[in-house]
């Protein structure tokens, strides 16, 4: 008899779904006027969410550890680093605010980062499980597993998207670390990337003036500090119960992204304190829930990919709420089943759907 799936990854991740697409119409119904309709941007993630739940259905068809081979990772690695590069030459990837992230095809518009986050996680969890494997070694176990997920970070970082890039190397790290690594090694790369990154940061004159206006947004009200400022007082308003969902005033022209960076300042302005608070307790649960699968599965192969899965959306999540309450630097990541982008959480629900396959061979509670 075939087990179920995981009853708390799958009602968690329905419900953060359907909290997330009634939140996005609270902060895009304002601004998608100008497309004609208040819920243009809501029935283009309802596509999203369609394509989404096909792709789930038919990963959901599979057996997972059909993908713990040398074609499934390296097509997918292989594939991600060459829409990478796409999107690093002018003219080829689509530039926006500034940033150079989006590759175009046809009438859609998606970001290959999106892909290559999983990707990582689905090379690095077969390169964890192949026998012989001892990452408890540096230069010979260790290192060698950093250079996909190190050549995908520089690649995104040449878009600029620090937090993206960001985040494959702490998934990267994490899965490391559940396969075993040792504390010290970890430090020691952390060291590193750690000062990778403050040299990236102050490298720029703007990376610059963007550092600075974190730590004090107010004082750069008029220029780099105006999105965060706005945001906190997205916050300020909502105080501990909101002023009602659709009903904060920052989406009427003052926050900028209200609809997919900054959704979460439209969660705190509306629902409050508490509101926040509860969405954040959807996230943990999900984490709670998919870091029990992983835990739960007796093939090591299994255990890492859902590991790695349940690590990035978890992750993800973090760095978005950090930036937007102002403990880090405002830069662009979503926020997983929330922010718009049909591409993305398609992508999203795919590997919740991988995830969700795993979790049939779990040990039972």
């Amino acid at each position: 008899m075939t087990r179920r799936v995981d009853r708390g990854v799958l009602f968690s991740f329905l419900l953060l779904i359907l909290t997330g697409l009634v939140v996005l119409y609270a902060a895009s119904y304002y601004n998608a006027q100008d497309d004609g309709s208040a819920l243009s941007e809501v029935v283009s993630q309802l596509v999203g969410v369609g394509v989404g739940a096909a792709l789930m259905l038919f990963v959901l068809r599979l057996d997972y550890r059909r993908l713990n081979c040398p074609a499934a990772a390296l097509t997918l690695v292989g594939a991600s680093l060459v829409l990478l590069v796409l999107v690093a030459i002018p003219g080829v990837g689509r530039m926006l605010n500034g940033s150079r992230r989006w590759l175009r095809v046809g009438p859609l518009s998606f970001q290959p980062s999106e892909m290559a986050k999983y990707a990582m996680i689905l090379f690095l969890a077969r390169a964890l499980s192949a026998p012989g494997r001892d990452v408890r070694r540096f230069f010979t176990g260790l290192v060698p597993l950093f250079v996909v997920p190190g050549a995908m970070f520089l690649l995104i970082l040449l878009q600029p998207n620090l937090s993206t890039a960001g985040s494959i190397l702490i998934v990267a790290a994490v899965m490391v670390l559940m396969a075993g690594a040792r504390w010290l090694h970890m430090g020691l790369i952390g060291v590193a990337g750690a000062a990778l990154g403050t040299f990236y940061a102050l490298s720029e004159d703007y990376r610059r003036a963007r550092l600075m206006s974190f730590r004090d947004p107010f004082a750069y009200l008029t220029n780099e500090g105006y999105q965060l400022s706005q945001s906190l007082m997205a916050f300020g308003s909502g105080g501990l119960f909101g002023m009602g969902l659709g009903k904060g005033r920052q989406k009427y022209a003052f926050l900028p992204y209200p609809e997919s960076d900054f959704i979460f300042a439209v969660v705190g302005e509306d629902l409050g304190f508490f509101g926040s608070v509860l969405v954040l307790a959807m996230f943990a649960a999900f984490v709670f829930f998919g870091l029990r699968v992983a835990m739960r599965c007796q093939d090591r192969f299994g255990s890492l990919l859902a590991g790695g899965i349940t690590a990035m959306i978890g992750v993800q999540c973090v760095l978005n709420v950090a930036v937007v309450i102002g403990l880090m630097p405002t830069t662009g990541l979503p926020l997983p089943f929330f922010s718009a982008g049909g591409t993305s959480v398609s992508i999203v629900m795919g590997a919740v759907g991988l995830l969700l396959n795993i979790s049939r061979d779990a040990d039972p509670i």
